[in-house]
């Protein structure tokens, strides 16, 4: 089983940038497709950000789309996700997960254990 560690999240201002990192570790997930999703206090788990095995396939969800980036290393052995622009409202912990593709990510369906997460407070 794939486990997972989110790390990179922190105290940001409004207009800030922070770079998220998923690491693996037991298994590579070479074979997996990656995604990024997040929990603000009080509201459902959301998909973020999605990139397939190759890392030719990126999905993301519009609240972050031109803002987001999400990437993979050429050893697939780390994921990341670039955030420019932040907004108070980006303000939640994220967390990484892996699924068979990027469309069973984006609807959170039939996806690996969670991890701890990271996270990130957006000051206004």
């Amino acid at each position: 089983q794939v486990q997972l560690v989110e790390s990179g999240g922190g105290l940001v201002q409004t207009g800030g940038s922070l770079r998220l990192s998923c690491a693996a570790s037991g298994r590579t997930f070479s074979n997996y497709a990656v995604g990024w999703f997040r929990q603000a206090p009080g509201k459902e788990r959301e998909f973020i950000a999605a990139i397939s095995t190759s890392g030719a396939i990126k999905q993301y969800a519009d609240s972050v789309k031109g803002r987001f980036t999400i990437s993979r290393d050429s050893a697939k052995t780390s994921v990341y996700l670039q955030m420019n622009s932040l907004k108070p409202e980006d303000t939640a912990v994220y967390y990484c997960n892996v699924g068979a593709n990027t469309g069973i990510l984006r609807s959170q369906t039939d996806l690996g254990s969670w991890g701890q997460g990271t996270q990130v407070t957006v000051a206004s």
